[in-house]
């Protein structure tokens, strides 16, 4: 008897994980996410990243996104290997060099 509540109480518990599925998205789908998240609404703050420190051969050192109304700028604080420092501002809409 005892067996048989263990193997029900298993099926059941299997079925609910089953059907519920993982309660925290996996890292997969979190960066899928991010990915159709980044193609909605333009370029990510990653990709400016990635493309102004293509761009401007220097590495980005600080990056944070403003907000003024819908539209958003990427500033982004760049760092050159002679010592240079200079502000970078990215539309998020396009990626375009402000």
């Amino acid at each position: 008897m005892k067996m048989r509540v263990l193997h029900l109480a298993l099926a059941l518990v299997a079925t609910l994980v089953t059907a519920v599925g993982p309660i925290a998205p996996t890292a997969a789908q979190a960066d899928e996410n991010h990915r159709q998240l980044s193609l909605a609404s333009g370029v990510s703050i990653d990709q400016a990243v990635r493309m102004a420190e293509q761009r401007f051969k220097a590495r980005v050192v600080r990056a944070e996104a403003q907000h003024d109304g819908e539209h958003t700028v990427y500033v982004l604080r760049m760092l050159n290997e002679s010592g240079h420092v200079w502000t970078v501002r990215v539309d998020a809409s396009n990626g375009a060099v402000l």
